[in-house]
């Protein structure tokens, strides 16, 4: 283990902080890729350059598994090498000072004495404000709303439970029958029940909540509260962008795109699709992202004034956008003459002229996501492909396998449960979480290379083969390149039996407990 005595509690809490936000699965390990994110999550001002050197010294000198992983050990290694530069001096001040980040001290004994969890404080309002907005009206709720964006109720009220319910019965309706959230009288007890229900229908509808327990809800860790309500919200704002559930998207082929290309893209890559597509219309540039090429406010001027009602539909009435202000010289003036534009049509939700301007991307994201569900303004796409329509909608199965390797903190993000199966990353990492061992210095790692890229994934597929093997599962008739090539009935056989033995794992776990 690297030697940490020169390194201080309070930096080697905070370095463990910084790492956490980059291993998003809680596996103990970032890709040697991520560094640089690491580094920029920290405001940490190292160039691309300077990055690639402290790696290749890396690969050489620290690497000591070869796995092209950096565990945290390793990361201290490197932490340790850049301690007395202004690189290591500036790291805890970085992580901490971030503008628009709160620190909050740790709950336990152990983390008051030096650990911070940090969060965004305009993220925090946001989720307020949209949450007093949605259940407004909801007599379950009148005794706790509204809650008041610019204090610390949120992380009050959440205790109960109550509220993480409906905000899940929202994103996903249906999903918690309502007559089994405890509402009245309620005891310590009951309010278990409820956060322990909220949790595990989060999990049900694909949000990640392996590292976060009851307790942690109960004692409104603001970070944790915020993580998992961001998750639920996200799932219901994109649950329409998608083709199989939404055909009108089918207006953003290009060109002769087949339409399996299209609905291989995320959810996230057909909103983006969706801007361009009307600032295209609209003569203007596209974007390539929804932080730094919006924060000038203008590709929204267009956007709003392409997707505004017209009038034509009798039942919606014209509106006209304003482009006054978008001949604004201060950005901060330009974006809020913009947001009353999008107030015009109920679209002013989830960001501030400063969340635009300082280019915050979850919430921009939102703010368009909400756009799009009210005005897509994309017609009726004539030739559809039912047939491919129809395949690639996937069963109500489908997506419940889905949701549980989301719900594991696999990445990337499963959208779509064979074609982002292709390269079995996703599927060696189940294997991981069933307590199987990787050989991850056997694992090819994207971005893949344009010349023999198929010829790396298919590695990784004849490797998750090999490791169902080993584990005794059944795949006679199951190759490599029956999962390189997404084949949905024998994909589907190895990763029902990847589910089971998860279950299995997760029973002699607690079986294992409960005697101790």
């Amino acid at each position: 283990m690297t030697n940490t005595a020169h390194i201080s509690r309070d930096d080697l809490e905070d370095l463990k902080e910084a790492f956490k936000k980059i291993d998003l699965d809680g596996s103990g390990y970032i890709n040697d890729y991520e560094l640089q994110d690491l580094l920029r999550e920290a405001r940490i001002p190292l160039p691309g350059y300077r990055v690639r050197e402290i790696l290749e010294q890396f690969m050489v000198v620290a690497d000591s598994d070869k796995d092209c992983r950096i565990s945290f050990d390793e990361f201290i290694g490197i932490f340790h090498e850049l301690k007395n530069s202004e690189v290591s001096k500036s790291f805890r001040q970085a992580i901490n000072k971030k503008q628009g980040i709160c620190a909050v001290g740790g709950m336990s004994a152990v983390s008051t004495a030096g650990t911070q969890h940090s969060y965004s404080e305009e993220e925090k309002v946001a989720f307020v404000n949209w949450i007093n907005r949605m259940l407004e009206n909801d007599p379950d709720c009148s005794h706790l709303l509204p809650m008041n964006p610019a204090s610390d109720d949120l992380f009050r009220i959440v205790q109960d439970g109550i509220i993480l319910c409906k905000v899940i019965n929202l994103s996903q309706p249906d999903t918690i029958d309502e007559r089994a959230i405890n509402k009245k009288k309620l005891t310590p007890f009951t309010m278990q029940e409820n956060l322990n229900l909220a949790l595990n229908s989060a999990s049900a509808i694909g949000c990640h909540v392996v590292n976060i327990g009851a307790g942690d809800l109960r004692e409104g860790r603001p970070h944790l509260v915020l993580g998992l309500l961001w998750q639920a919200i996200k799932i219901g704002l994109l649950a329409d962008v998608e083709i199989s559930r939404n055909d009108a998207l089918l207006s953003l082929l290009h060109g002769q795109e087949e339409v399996e290309e299209l609905m291989k893209l995320s959810p996230e890559e057909l909103l983006l699709r969706w801007v361009n597509h009307h600032l295209e219309n609209a003569g203007w540039s596209p974007i390539s992202n929804l932080s730094s090429d919006v924060q000038d406010s203008r590709a929204y001027f267009h956007l709003l004034k392409q997707v505004a009602p017209d009038g034509s539909d009798v039942t919606e009435p014209r509106v006209d956008i304003d482009f006054t202000g978008f001949h604004q010289t201060d950005d901060l003036s330009r974006a809020e003459q913009m947001l009353e534009q999008a107030d015009q049509l109920c679209c002013r939700e989830f960001v501030t002229a400063a969340d635009v301007v300082s280019g915050n991307s979850k919430l921009n994201l939102a703010f368009v996501a909400n756009i799009f569900n009210k005005y897509p303004a994309l017609g009726h796409h004539e030739n559809v492909d039912w047939n491919v329509m129809e395949n690639g909608m996937g069963s109500a199965e489908e997506k419940t396998f889905r949701n549980w390797m989301n719900s594991l903190g696999v990445t990337p993000h499963v959208n779509h449960l064979y074609s982002d199966l292709t390269d079995a990353l996703v599927i060696i990492q189940l294997f991981e979480r069933i307590g199987v061992s990787v050989d991850w210095s056997r694992v090819n790692k994207p971005p893949y290379p344009k010349l023999g890229g198929n010829m790396k994934k298919l590695e990784n597929c004849n490797y998750a083969v090999q490791l169902g093997k080993n584990c005794n599962f059944s795949l006679v008739g199951i190759g490599g390149q029956d999962l390189a090539e997404g084949k949905p009935t024998l994909t589907l056989a190895l990763v029902w039996q990847l589910m089971r033995k998860y279950i299995c794992h997760q029973w002699h776990k607690k079986q294992s407990l409960s005697q101790s």
